[in-house]
This record gives structure tokens, sequence and C-alpha cells, in this order.
């Protein structure tokens, strides 16, 4: 059967194109009024989950700022922040007379006796009476903004890059060492079949059983030993490893489709030590285990 080259120089190519879910980028917007700081990071998730902070007088924008994300970012946890800071030198939040005079005015009309400092210290407590001076922002400006916003997002694209070059490099080296484990297998594989017919001729051959049809006999070995070869595992993992290394190297989030090759590699993993009856084939498949652990945990981390 034809499994990769193992050479490991064959597993490394300087195009990168996994991307991590993990990542953190930030931007700055400043006016002459006020600054902008934006900053967005990024978390493994199955699926997209956005959660956006930013000062309730542009929660209108939100929903372009979600649009944007869903776009750019595709898949993980995902948290954008906006923080505004007020340069000009009038105080950013005020008192609204206008409820405060009325509790005032209804308090007092309830009961004459209720001090004045006690009713405004408990008017302060109403909800809206401190408001945050707010300025909207023009058109022309919220288009800074939101480009600034795109600015972060770009940078924790870049931080994704850097991160998925360092996953891509660690699930490279785990595929080749479960390769190179994989030829390792092949001449206990073919030495165990032949000590298994041995086995069986002299176990027969010490029954001392008479009138063998050789016929019958010659048929259930063949029938024994297909069930104990691996032939067809070595060659779908090969195949499955090699398909592995191929789409790693895909323009699009592959993350799902290299979690989904990952279980078949497991699959084919597993049959091999269900039928390792040869203790150094069974140290070998403990080995591609422990790999392809490493490699599922390094996984869940990948767009």
């Amino acid at each position: 059967y034809t499994i990769i080259n193992t050479n490991f120089s064959n597993f490394v190519k300087n195009n990168t194109m996994i991307q991590s879910m993990t990542g953190f980028g930030k931007a700055e917007v400043n006016f002459d009024k006020m600054n902008f700081t934006i900053e967005v990071k990024s978390l493994n998730s199955k699926n997209i989950d956005i959660k956006i902070k930013t000062p309730s007088s542009y929660r209108n924008r939100e929903i372009s700022i979600r649009n944007l994300i869903v776009k750019k970012l595709k898949r993980g946890k995902i948290e954008l922040s906006i923080f505004r800071d007020n340069t000009k030198s009038t105080p950013s939040v005020f008192l609204n007379h206008e409820l405060i005079n009325n509790f005032i005015a209804q308090a007092q009309t309830i009961s004459k006796e209720i001090n004045i400092n006690t009713i405004f210290a408990n008017a302060l407590h109403i909800p809206n009476v401190i408001q945050k001076d707010d300025e909207e922002l023009s058109d022309g400006e919220w288009n800074q903004v939101f480009n600034g916003i795109e600015n972060a997002i770009d940078d924790l694209s870049k931080f994704r890059l850097d991160e998925g070059e360092k996953l891509q490099e660690d699930l490279k080296i785990r595929i080749f060492k479960i390769t190179e484990s994989l030829q390792k297998i092949s001449p206990f594989a073919a030495s165990r079949i032949e000590k298994v017919k041995t086995s069986l001729s002299l176990k027969l051959d010490a029954m001392k059983i008479e009138n063998i049809d050789n016929n019958r006999f010659e048929q259930e070995l063949i029938y024994y030993l297909e069930k104990q070869d691996i032939s067809e595992e070595q060659v779908r993992l090969a195949a499955h490893l090699d398909y592995f290394n191929e789409f790693m190297n895909a323009a699009s989030p592959n993350g799902k489709k290299l979690g989904f090759i990952a279980q078949e590699i497991g699959r084919e993993i597993n049959t091999l030590g269900s039928k390792s009856s040869n203790f150094n084939m069974q140290k070998i498949v403990v080995r591609m285990k422990d790999e392809l652990e490493k490699m599922k945990e390094q996984i869940l981390n990948v767009l």
C-alpha cells in the first residue's frame, strides 16, 4: 500500500491557510471633542457568538457592526467594545432638572414633614435623572469610527493568522509522527500473520486429528487471516492523513472539516488497535492515539 512520504520537509510549506479562533485587535479614532478606542477579542466557539459593548447613544449602529463581524471573522466567541473619551472641558454628566423638580413637588404634596435634603437625595436614585452628555456623531464621523472598527477587526485577523501558523506547524508535526508510526507498524503486521499461520499449524499437528479436509481447512485459515489483516485500515489511514495535510492549505475556514477528518483518522487507529495482538504493534498504536489526542485539542482552536 502507499502512504505519505515521511520526509518532514514535505509536510512544511511556506503558505499558511489555517487561522486560530483566538485573537485580539485594537484601533483608535480621534476627533477634536472626543476620542474612541475600539477593542475586539475572540475565543474559540463552535459557531459565531457576538457581544457588542458600546455607548447607549450608538446602539442603533449595532446591526452594521454585527454584520461586519460575521463577514470578516466567520466563527468564534467575539466581544467588541467601543470606549468613548470626551476631550472637552465641559462636564459630560448632567442632572435632569425637570425630573428632580417633579419628584420634589410630588413628595412635598404628600407630606410637608419630609426634609428637602432627604427628598433631593432620594431623587438622585430615579432612573435617568443622572444623564451622560453623549453627543451624537455625524454620518461622516460615524464612518470614521466604523473604519476604526474595521481596522480593529483586521488587526485581530492578523493575530489569528500568526496564531494559525503556530497551530499549523504543530498539526503537521502530529501528522508526521502518526505517518511514521503507520510505516513502522507494517513489518510487525506482516510477521504477525506468518506467526499466526505457524501457530495454527503446530496446534493442529499437536491435536493429531486424522482425515482433515485440507480444502475446508485452507478456507477457514484464509477467513481467519483476513479478519486479522490490517492492510485496508493502513490504506484508509494513509489516505486520511494525506487529506488532512492537504486540507490544511484550503483557502477557507477549515476547523470543522479538519475535525471530521480527525474523527476518521481515529476510527482507523482504533481498528488497528483492536487487531493488534502483537505487543510491538500495540505500543505503536498507543503512540498514534496520543498524537491524535494532541491534534484534536489544537483543532478546537482552528477557525
